[in-house]
């Protein structure tokens, strides 16, 4: 298992920006599915967006057009840009690792961060 660290969380005014943050400081990420979850009150887990070997792809409708993954290689970090965040964006977000392909399954993820709290209020 990759051992990962989520950062970038935080407390935002809706309409604000937060960037997270994935990494691992044991394994390379390189040859990884890396995805970003994220667990809202009263839902279950969901997946947001993964990448892998150069391919990202993106599952929550409801964050289309606001939240953008990219990664670093030569950070072995990967990122969730998250803009024009609303109240509903309010939950712990998690990167997650396992090999490819990507998927929106948190089961299909075998590595799992501690999650990072982002909260969307003013």
């Amino acid at each position: 298992q990759l051992q990962l660290v989520e950062s970038g969380g935080g407390l935002v005014q809706p309409g604000g920006s937060l960037r997270l943050s994935c990494t691992s400081s044991t394994n390379t990420l390189d040859y990884s599915a890396v995805g970003w979850f994220r667990q809202v009150p009263g839902k279950e887990r969901e997946g947001i967006s993964c990448t892998t070997s150069g391919v990202i792809t993106n599952y929550l409708d409801s964050v289309e057009g606001r939240f953008t993954l990219s990664r670093d290689y030569a950070k072995n970090t990967v990122y969730l840009q998250m803009n024009s965040l609303k109240p509903e964006d309010t939950g712990l977000y998690y990167c997650a690792a396992d090999i490819p392909p990507c998927t929106d399954s948190p089961g299909d993820f075998g590595s799992w961060g501690q999650g990072t709290q982002v909260t969307v209020s003013s």
